[in-house]
């Protein structure tokens, strides 16, 4: 006999047991993001490889070692999405929603990187991204900044330090660039053999390496802050100073660059001690550039992502109020007769009663086995209905979280009973 198929290494099922934190994540990620005025965007899972050959850069591991890509039948090139940004800007030049607009969106799903699988870091894993479109001042920069860190407060994290850089203009970044690759030039006998392959495509990766034996190395090298151009300085004073005037804490880091190419101006990057190598949670920043390289018309453009893998990784969801799947009612039933009437009066319940959780106990069974189940369900409340109840038209209630008396209420009454009890 041929062994049972397995899930693809680094793609993991969410069981059942689990979902309900994922929807307890979601659900606040959903509510927070309303709160700020933001409309959901969804896109396709597979999206036409030049897409992200364009605009994440071809010479980025993620396009040279971890994109899934594939011929279709028709011979096109086609790839699983690695990241959710190219994704939008596409969406926004080919429907018309960006230029000369104010846009702010946001997107979460799952996201595909042929990466080592290791905690907190997926083949398959899943991104909560938000993507702003038209506004080029530095209060967009901090407002998703500020988003962040109410998510951290209403997670309860607060184990998370905030990171922030600024890359410049495009053309101070290029001629940072070329004074970076001349520092790394004359120390090429120091440079791992990653970074020597980085050198002439995309040097500013090199101040990222986590190669401990280059830190004195990277530590040297020129800063990057030197650079920068004054309307970029001017941007990252002005961020500052709106992170000062909420009393959001920050650290000045003058190695962040973040690994794709579209960025400028603003980066930043939200950062726990507690996932090991995998300790960024949510980064992102300015890609002014990036809808005209696409094709489209100069659009300045902030955003993030956050991992929700590695979010799940850190929450304490006893913290948490808001758990869905919590059920209100299992309904017990026996004979025929009972489970005829009992199906009629669950629907009847679940349309009177919005929002309401209620299981049918479905396969028969005796009274006791019933029990047993609407205990292990976590219900609140058994509704029973047998023989006896039905004669008297009626519903047995009986309490399974609170120490009180069983009761026999009216059939015409339970809606209402259920309304205030629950």
């Amino acid at each position: 006999m041929s062994k049972f198929i397995k899930s693809v290494r680094g793609m993991h099922d969410v069981l059942p047991d689990d979902s309900s934190r994922w929807q307890a994540l979601e659900k606040i990620v959903r509510d927070v993001m309303c709160s700020y005025g933001y409309n959901e965007i969804r896109t396709p899972l597979v999206e036409s490889t030049d897409l992200f050959s364009r605009s994440i850069g071809e010479v980025t591991d993620i396009v040279e070692k971890e994109m899934y890509t594939f011929d279709d039948r028709n011979g096109d090139m086609l790839t699983l999405r690695p990241e959710g940004t190219a994704s939008c800007v596409r969406s926004g030049i080919e429907h018309g929603f960006l230029h000369n607009q104010i846009q702010r969106l946001w997107y979460m799903g799952p996201m595909f990187r042929h990466e080592r699988p290791q905690k907190g870091r997926y083949r398959q894993f899943h991104q909560f991204g938000v993507e702003t479109f038209g506004m080029a001042d530095a209060d967009i920069d901090a407002e998703l900044i500020f988003i962040g860190a109410r998510l951290w407060k209403l997670l309860g994290l607060g184990n998370l330090r905030l990171e922030i850089n600024t890359l410049g203009s495009l053309e101070a970044r290029e001629n940072y660039r070329k004074v970076l690759v001349e520092y790394f030039e004359d120390n090429r006998a120091q440079l791992d053999d990653d970074s020597l392959r980085r050198l002439n495509t995309n040097p500013l990766r090199i101040l990222d390496t986590k190669n401990d034996d280059m830190a004195s190395l990277v530590s040297d090298a020129p800063n990057l802050l030197d650079y920068i151009d004054e309307e970029s300085a001017q941007h990252f004073d002005q961020l500052q100073s709106y992170l000062d005037g909420s009393g959001i804490a920050y650290e000045i880091n003058p190695r962040l660059v973040r690994g794709l190419d579209y960025y400028c101006k603003t980066v930043f990057e939200w950062i726990t001690d507690e996932l090991g190598a995998q300790g960024t949670v949510c980064a992102g920043g300015r890609y002014d550039g990036l809808v005209k390289q696409l094709g489209g018309k100069s659009t300045p453009a902030s955003g993030f992502a956050m991992g929700i893998e590695r979010l799940l990784e850190l929450i304490d969801f006893n913290q948490i109020t808001d758990k869905p799947n919590q059920l209100d009612l299992y309904l017990i039933v026996q004979g025929d007769k009972a489970n005829r009437k009992g199906l009629k009066l669950a629907e009847q319940l679940r349309d009177k009663i919005s929002g309401l959780s209620l299981m049918t106990n479905c396969g028969g069974g005796s009274l006791k086995s019933q029990m047993k189940k609407a205990d292990k369900s976590n219900a609140a409340i058994a509704l029973l209905l047998g023989e006896d109840e039905i004669s008297r038209d009626a519903v047995t209630v009986k309490y399974l979280r609170e120490n009180k008396e069983q009761q026999l209420i009216p059939m015409d009454d339970v809606a209402e009973f259920v309304k205030n009890n629950l």
